[in-house]
């Protein structure tokens, strides 16, 4: 693949300071369009449909949805109305309530005039925040791969398992998981990436491969029951996730099916590595399997696939028996003991209440 999706951004916000220009996820990697969001309802439905998804973007876009939402009505019942038609979008990714929280306590206590000017500035600002952030995680991120990498033959690459995608357009640039890979990638580091297919909604297939194929990294995909396999065959050197919400003593939900790699990791002696921003952490919860929710997604997503034609329309085929009744969890949780180590912005550490705790000690 070319470099020509490597530049193009996950959201761009508009030199009007009314509206926002998001990557429609939903169509890559078959069409690259933007979609303008201008209002909290538009937003909202961004959220819920994913045409934006990734913890850290949606956290931000939600952020927008609150400035479209003082533009509309800078009232206390306007701020509060804003905020509850973004909160429940997606139940699983704690960011979208940390940004939304971030937003009110900014927003409340001024007088109803500044708050559009104010909201908006915010959520340019956590633009800027999420870029810097996760490169600070990517430089952390690849001081592990260094070491790694020192264990091996000379010329050998560093051969790394990704799922799901928390790339650069899960994000506003690098990525979280990612970050790491690009910036090995750019310091000539040999890297070469086994990106999991991640059904359903093919996330890996779809996503992760289209935008490491822009940036010219090498990779593989490989269907999700192979993971296993190839770790006891001894190709894998590492395993990267990103995370939708991590508890406080240091327990991920992310993607469903990110357990099961864990597990496998673990079996085979392989680091699991889970990379994320300090606003995916919960710190009013421990017990990741018993307290966080677990978002039940339309059955469709598994029942049906979609794709592209020869004739370059995009089509989906239903690919069980008419009628089946499906269950689609669309996260599970993978338990701290399972995690070599938690790579965030403010560096590396063991996945445990004390050491996540010294780490983010104000």
């Amino acid at each position: 693949m070319s470099d020509s999706n490597a530049s193009i951004r996950s959201l761009e916000p508009g030199r009007d300071r009314r509206s926002v220009r998001i990557l429609d996820q939903t169509l890559l990697p078959h069409a690259v369009e933007t979609i303008r969001l201008e209002t909290v309802a538009g937003a909202a439905q961004a959220i819920s449909g994913m045409q934006v998804r990734g913890s850290n973007l949606i956290g931000v876009t939600a952020a927008f949805g609150m400035a479209f939402g003082m533009r509309e009505d800078p009232s206390d019942a306007g701020l509060e109305n804003a905020f509850e038609s973004l909160v429940h979008t997606r139940p699983t990714a704690v960011n979208l309530r940390w940004a939304l929280e971030r937003m009110r306590t900014l927003l409340k206590p001024l007088p109803t005039r500044s708050r559009s000017k104010a909201a908006w500035d915010e959520a340019v600002a956590m633009v800027a925040e999420d870029v810097a952030i996760n490169r600070a995680i990517g430089e952390n991120g690849l001081e592990l791969f260094r070491k790694l990498l020192a264990r091996k033959k000379s010329g050998e690459p560093l051969r790394i398992m990704t799922h799901c995608n928390a790339g650069r357009i899960a994000t506003l640039d690098w990525g979280t998981a990612t970050a790491p890979i690009y910036l090995a990638h750019q310091a000539g580091i040999p890297v070469h990436v086994w990106v999991s297919e991640t059904r359903p909604r093919n996330q890996g297939a779809a996503l992760t491969a289209w935008e490491l194929g822009g940036r010219g990294v090498p990779h593989t995909l490989i269907a999700d029951n192979a993971a296993g396999h190839l770790m006891q065959q001894g190709l894998v050197d590492a395993v990267i996730v990103g995370a939708d919400r991590v508890t406080s003593r240091g327990d991920v939900a992310n993607k469903i099916g990110t357990y099961l790699k864990a597990l496998a990791a673990r079996e085979h002696r392989i680091p699991f590595y889970v990379a994320f921003v300090g606003g995916s952490v919960d710190w009013t919860i421990r017990d990741g399997v018993r307290e966080i929710p677990i978002e039940q997604r339309n059955a469709r997503e598994l029942t049906h696939i979609q794709g592209t034609a020869a004739d370059g329309r995009r089509l989906e085929v239903r690919i069980t028996p008419e009628g089946v009744v499906a269950r689609n969890d669309g996260f599970d949780v993978t338990p701290s003991r399972l995690i070599t180590a938690l790579i965030t912005e403010r560096g590396t550490c063991k996945a445990n209440a004390a050491a996540l705790k010294r780490l983010y000690r104000r």
